[in-house]
């Protein structure tokens, strides 16, 4: 699981060992970082020495098809090359904390690349003549003033200009909402209902919903009114109907659609790398999934996670939707879910740091969860900013956004975005919904045990 997402398991019946398809995320776009492409050098005042950082634009290939742009938001961490990375609400990022963070989407509506005549952009600032690298450089610059509070300018005096005119003209503008989104990503409910609702959040014009594989089983997607359907329009209400005297088991499905992510949409890395903020994006797949789990009686319990920056740790929630009791151990302590009801703790994790949460239950009950917490922009010192006294220019592949430049005397390259291999990186287990197809997958109870 990926840090700072939403992850998702159905859970069922008490005494039934249980661990089912899990979303990564509450949905989006799921894409790999393709590395700095578009890109001038800055100058970041680092306890009073003057380090270069290559400063511009990213690109990331997303998943199922499509492009992304984006800038960097966290100039003293790196990025790690070829780094997966998951479309993400701002408070599951740094930027949650940020009152400037609205300033930063101002700039990006208001500079390169959303604006690229170049021309106009420059009379619009006073700039002179800028080129593509200037003013990815500029914009930059301009991003990290107020998304890691840093002393930072160009090198270039014309992306200077651009950077001090974008950070005076900045004004606060609300968040912009995900691309495709699905709430809750988890469901559950008796045999014979109609469990749900999920409700389909997204600015595509429709996304595409595939009824069950397994026919066989009975189970059907279907409105409020239980008619089958197979699109999803924005705020449309998704059931799973399960026929009556159906054994307890789950379904999951997948929602999928074509459409520009907004600009301004956070990316997080699956595994610790620099967070990103979105500058422009073409036509791309974006997903969501959510399950569904029944039973004939008992408690019937859905699990949560979702990464809590305010609070410093994880949210693991968990809802019983039974006609018993549900009791669950998680960090030590139990915990007990009445009929209807729902329970949220939050497990302490420390900044940048992997956990592992595992909620239990009785008859061999598990269910666990795995991600990284990165809530902050200050390096912690597992893989933050690196010193060296001089290198070459990096290479369009090369994942960083703190690249080598050569410095003089007095200047050091800081390295924010090359593969440092934190420690953390191993290990860590990575389970992410499988999209393109978009099929909405059956999964029987075979009273076994296994973790996402």
């Amino acid at each position: 699981m990926a840090s700072g997402l939403v992850v998702a398991g159905a859970l069922v019946g008490a005494g039934s060992a249980t661990a089912d398809e899990v979303p990564a995320h509450q949905g989006g776009a799921t894409a790999v970082l393709d590395g700095l492409k578009t890109y001038g050098t800055a100058l970041l005042n680092d306890g009073g020495k003057k380090r270069k950082v290559s400063a511009g634009l990213f690109e990331m290939n997303v998943d199922g098809g499509g492009t992304l742009k984006t800038y960097c938001i966290d100039i003293h961490n790196p990025t790690q090359d070829r780094a997966k990375y998951l479309e993400t609400p701002w408070k599951q990022t740094s930027l949650g904390g940020n009152d400037d963070a609205g300033k930063i989407l101002w700039i990006l509506q208001h500079s390169y690349p959303q604006v690229n005549d170049l021309s106009q952009l420059a009379e619009a600032a006073g700039t002179g003549t800028l080129t593509d690298e200037t003013a990815a450089a500029g914009t930059q610059v301009a991003i990290w003033r107020f998304s890691d509070h840093v002393d930072v300018t160009a090198q270039d005096e014309q992306a200077e200009k651009l950077a001090d005119w974008l950070e005076k003209s900045a004004t606060g503008i609300a968040e912009p909402e995900a691309s495709l989104t699905l709430d809750p990503v988890a469901v559950s409910g008796r045999s014979g209902e109609r469990v749900g609702p999920v409700t389909v959040r997204t600015n595509a014009a429709q996304a595409t919903v595939t009824p069950p594989a397994d026919l066989a089983s009975g189970v059907k997607v279907t409105d409020k009114a239980g008619k089958p359907v197979t699109t999803a329009s924005d705020g449309d209400q998704l059931y799973f109907e399960v026929p009556a005297g159906s054994e307890e088991g789950t379904a999951a499905l997948t929602v999928q659609a074509a459409t520009s992510v907004p600009v301004g949409r956070a990316f997080a890395g699956v595994t610790k790398s620099q967070t990103q903020i979105l500058a422009g994006s073409s036509e791309s797949t974006v997903s969501a999934a959510a399950t569904a789990t029944w039973a004939k009686k008992g408690p019937i319990p859905t699990a949560t996670a979702e990464k809590n920056c305010a609070k410093g740790g994880v949210d693991i929630t968990v809802g019983n939707k039974g006609d018993e009791a549900f009791t669950f151990a998680l960090d030590g302590k139990e915990n007990t879910v009445e009929a209807g009801k729902t329970v949220t703790v939050t497990v302490p994790v420390a900044e940048d740091q992997a956990y592992d949460v595992t909620v239990t239950g009785p008859g061999g009950f598990s269910k666990t969860f795995k991600g990284v917490l990165d809530c902050k922009t200050t390096s912690s010192g597992t893989g933050g900013t690196e010193t060296q006294t001089a290198g070459g220019e990096p290479t369009p592949t090369t994942a960083t956004a703190g690249g080598s430049t050569t410095g003089g005397d007095d200047t050091n390259l800081a390295e924010t975005g090359s593969s440092s291999a934190t420690p953390m990186i191993a290990g860590i287990a990575i389970a992410l919904v499988v999209v393109g197809g978009g099929a909405v997958v059956l999964l029987r109870r075979k009273g076994h045990t296994s973790s996402e």
